[in-house]
């Protein structure tokens, strides 16, 4: 062997081969040494790395399970050993890993990232939540924490918590397209991709060609409805990477594409192969709700249904993990339909408050109504701004309790300051938002702010309110068929006859509050809005007293143009209005034994 052979330098230099992604010459070097000293340990650490960068998960895993066998009682060997054990999916190995890494030095950001993110793999977000809420509290300018955190927020619920952790988030360190691409992503999820719009132009100009990343920025194109645009980088993708073919994510995004495209028979083709390569139950749901909406598109309708049946058992299993309770109505919102407001109290209410040009436009409905639509139709106009769905209602509600004020029983012991500050709250987190100009009035579109009427009322009395309506069998089969995020909603869609106690309620709640509260509101029916499109139009605009605006007549365009929408119906909404969906539930009748008759009281009142 040569003199000038020195295994510690030629480790150093793999080691920084390995960050610079130089993988081969960082392995060759490793190699050498561990030729000449077989049990180097800093050897076997660099390659153990240079194996998992290349996706040799099971080979890394090996090597460093070997190091945890020669030098126990170092923390870092254990941390590497769970970090590779992750993606080859032996979760509980890699656990006890990641434990016994805690237990020989203690919590440090990058274990606690890793800890976190298994966690999530495990589909345990409250034990994914704590460590790393943990983690951003040692490090709280790590990308990758932050990222986590509010991703694991999300996904259990907590809306204003997870976009509080992407508040500064270009400000954060190391941060890197990686990064910022599932940041990007996540924003879009949450309706609050304006605050990141430079940024997101910056990576569309010129996005990453390959990996992971390139793949997720072919779904951020199809989200902006740039669909030319995906289809080209996706196409580059599976040219590139024939390992990328029976990915389910791969083929779930050309199944979108292709449905986007009117390519139904070859959406089902690549999402029926999706689920033959998709073998974990508890995640079938991603690939099982579009599938159900392609197999209806088919006219396939009785595979259809038993699929959303198949997609919805997996969502609720997904969730009793992840949550650690048992599936049952659990709705939020509903909590606040228990009880009725006070007509002694409701009589102490002021009248005055902000003007209506200074109230937001309130759109409510059952999710699946067409409130989508009648956003974009009010966002088309120049005087007006909408933010997705947001729940700005609902966390204004929930300061009354550190006022010691019950809702909505006691609206009326508010304060004329109290309101104020409540108000200019809810407007400061709308402009943050929506973008709000000065001048532009606020649409706040939230079908199931339906059940928050009080609050509304008490906020803005001079709001206008648009009540959505539609046939309810239509609604309700539209919102089975549906993937929703929010852990609450996806429960109360589970069936049929759950959604119709939950649509019975939801309306019932609006009616009984109605008499005594004598908000200005305007019902529209979704039949007659895509029916007589211009005509129903112009008579909201009226309503409204808006200045008549054309734009208003092309929905589809101002959709296609605005980008991001974040609700399930965004691809729809970028169609010409159309009334084909009118009466789809004909085709399950069959499945609606028991929700129509919970339901027959609603379609004797709109006399469907």
């Amino acid at each position: 062997m040569s003199e000038s052979f020195d295994p510690e330098v030629l480790v150093e230099q793999a080691r920084q081969e390995w960050a610079g992604n130089q993988l081969s010459a960082a392995e060759a070097k490793c190699l050498a040494v561990l030729g000449a000293h077989r049990h180097h340990p800093g050897a076997l650490e660099v390659l153990g790395c240079v194996l998992n960068s290349q996706g040799r998960h099971e080979d890394a895993a090996r090597v460093f399970n070997a190091l945890t066998l020669m030098q126990p009682a170092i923390a870092a060997h254990w941390q590497h050993l769970g970090t590779v054990l992750r993606p080859t999916k032996r979760y509980e190995q890699a656990l006890a890993a990641f434990e016994r890494a805690l237990q020989l030095g203690g919590p440090t950001p990058a274990l606690l990232y890793n800890l976190g993110v298994l966690q999530m793999d495990r589909c345990d977000l409250r034990a994914a939540h704590l460590a790393l809420r943990d983690g951003v509290a040692l490090a709280p300018k790590d990308a990758a924490l932050r990222w986590a955190f509010a991703r694991c927020s999300w996904d259990l619920g907590r809306p204003e918590e997870a976009l509080a952790a992407l508040d500064d988030w270009q400000g954060l360190e190391d941060l890197g397209v990686e990064f910022t691409v599932l940041i990007l992503l996540l924003l879009a999820r949450m309706g609050a991709i304006e605050q990141a719009q430079p940024a997101l132009a910056k990576l569309l100009a010129n996005p990453p060609q390959q990996g992971p990343s390139a793949f997720r920025v072919a779904a951020i194109f199809e989200r902006l409805h740039r669909l030319d645009e995906a289809r080209t980088l996706l196409s580059r993708l599976e040219r590139d990477d024939r390992g990328t073919e029976a990915v389910p994510e791969r083929l779930l995004l050309s199944a979108t594409l292709a449905e986007r495209a009117g390519q139904h028979e070859e959406a089902y083709r690549q999402l029926a192969q999706a689920l033959q390569g998709h073998q974990e139950f508890v995640h079938r749901h991603h690939l099982l709700f579009p599938f159900a909406r392609v197999c209806d598109a088919l006219g396939r309708y009785e595979e259809a249904y038993a699929a959303a049946e198949e997609a919805h058992r997996s969502q609720l299993q997904f969730l009793e993990l992840a949550t650690g309770e048992i599936a049952v109505e659990n709705l939020v919102f509903w909590s606040a339909s228990s009880s009725g407001c006070d007509p002694q109290d409701v009589a102490t209410w002021a009248t005055e408050g902000p003007s209506i040009e200074d109230s937001p436009i309130f759109i409510v409905g059952f999710p699946r109504s067409g409130t989508t639509l009648l956003e974009q139709v009010l966002d088309s106009h120049p005087g007006l701004k909408s933010m997705d769905e947001q729940p700005l209602v609902w966390t204004a509600m929930t300061e009354l309790a550190a006022r010691g004020i019950r809702y909505p029983t006691e609206l009326g012991r508010l304060s004329a300051q109290d309101l104020d500050e409540i108000r200019a709250r809810y407007l400061e987190r709308a402009r943050r938002r929506s973008g709000l100009q000065p001048g532009q009035r606020l649409v706040d579109k939230n079908p199931l702010n339906l059940t928050l009427l009080p609050m509304m009322r008490r906020l803005f009395p001079q709001a206008s309110i648009i009540l959505a309506i539609r046939h309810p069998c239509d609604t309700l089969l539209s919102c089975f068929l549906q993937h929703f995020g929010s852990p609450g909603l996806a429960v109360a869609c589970r069936d049929l006859t759950t959604l119709a106690r939950s649509y019975s309620r939801a309306y019932g709640y609006w009616y009984a509050q109605w008499p005594l509260l004598r908000p200005s509101s305007y019902e529209l029916r979704y039949e007659s809005l895509t029916t007589d499109f211009a005509v129903e139009v112009r008579k909201l605009a009226a309503f409204l007293q808006l200045p008549w605006h054309e734009a208003m007549l092309a929905p589809g365009k101002h959709a296609r143009e605005k980008g991001f929408i974040s609700t399930p119906s965004y691809a729809q909404v970028t169609e010409p209005v159309s009334s084909r969906s009118v009466g789809r539930w004909t085709h399950y009748q069959g499945h609606f034994a028991e929700a129509l008759a919970i339901l027959a009281p609603w379609i004797e009142r709109w006399g469907y």
